[in-house]
């Protein structure tokens, strides 16, 4: 039975790891194009999309 265990626990965390990944690359797909203009310490940064 600890076997199985592990075997699922691998499986586990490879299912968790791609739900993720596709979580992510979905965000950055329907980020909105264009210019992405940030203000912070570090004074301003406009960066194209």
């Amino acid at each position: 039975m600890n076997r199985n265990n592990g075997l699922y626990l691998i499986i586990g965390a490879l299912a968790v790891v791609v739900i993720g990944l596709g979580y992510y690359v979905y965000q950055e797909e329907t980020k909105p194009k264009g210019i992405e203009l940030n203000i912070g310490r570090d004074g301003v940064s406009i960066e194209e999309n």
